[in-house]
């Protein structure tokens, strides 16, 4: 009784954000015009290197390479988004009070929020996807999509647990939260690697580059889309992406209850900005 239950909790969770989306489907036109558009403007960079720099360039590799990693940060960037935001969001709808008081487990909660942020990160970047490759030609006959799902899919675990501790921003500040939280990914996109390597950036940024699952989904990615490596090879990438998703997601979980706990008591849950 106990499962099928929490199972259709879960689901409900789901459901419910999808729901979301097509209630403010207008929003989604704007913001998914935006993306291609800005996807399209990094990539067309890479195409336009010959011209700004007046020497001959083999411009497929950067091409790929700009590609990659604005689909790859445009899917991360969504799973933290629609995580990180779960608290605004209860909170704008006005349900945060009946969400945090159901007699639901906060871990159901969590994972209906991230199922579905899997699920739309997933669409929305193979939207973007099939649009750009109507402007540009991409060669994907030597990439191994098998290891860079793995990859991906391993990365996704520790930006979910990164943003649940995201989440706590909008959780204890109602007025500003939810902008806080784009601090840290603003931090991410910048020492990360997205659209250059991180060997480029001081030292000092290279140390913080390290701590960020976005650095190594990229490397992964990269090298199964840009050089075909082998799942094998790229089973070291997975497994530290892996243990970063076991410390991160149960952390993140420990310190979203701490935080629950201290706005229930000090009444912010129904409070907006």
């Amino acid at each position: 009784m106990c499962i099928p239950y929490h199972l259709r909790a879960t689901y409900a969770f789901v459901e419910r954000n999808f729901n979301l989306v097509k209630r403010y489907w207008g929003w989604e036109i704007v913001w998914l015009t935006y993306s291609i558009a800005n996807t399209l403007a990094i990539t067309y960079i890479g195409a336009g290197v010959e011209k700004i720099s007046g020497k001959p360039f083999q411009a497929d590799y950067l091409i790929l390479y700009l590609l990659t990693g604005a689909l790859v940060w445009h899917y991360l960037a969504l799973v933290f988004d629609n995580v990180s935001e779960m608290i605004a969001w209860e909170r704008w709808e006005g349900t945060i009070e009946y969400t945090l008081m159901a007699p639901v487990h906060r871990f159901v909660h969590m994972v209906g929020t991230c199922l579905f942020s899997l699920l739309y990160g997933v669409l929305h970047t193979g939207i973007i996807l099939g649009i750009v490759s109507i402007f540009f030609h991409i060669d994907l006959s030597k990439a191994n999509l098998l290891g860079g799902g793995l990859v991906l899919l391993a990365g996704s675990i520790s930006f979910i647990g990164l943003g649940i501790i995201g989440a706590v921003l909008p959780l204890l500040f109602p007025e500003r939260g939810a902008q806080m939280t784009h601090v840290i990914q603003a931090v991410f996109l910048l020492i990360s690697g997205i659209y250059y390597p991180v060997e480029v950036l001081p030292k000092w940024l290279q140390m913080a580059a390290r701590f960020s699952p976005a650095t190594y989904v990229l490397c992964g990615m990269r090298r199964a889309f840009l050089e075909g490596a082998s799942t094998a090879e790229l089973l070291g990438i997975v497994i530290l992406l892996g243990t970063m998703g076991v410390v991160f997601l149960p952390l993140g979980v420990w310190i979203f209850s701490i935080a629950e706990g201290y706005a229930k008591k000090a009444g912010k849950l129904k409070r907006s900005g």
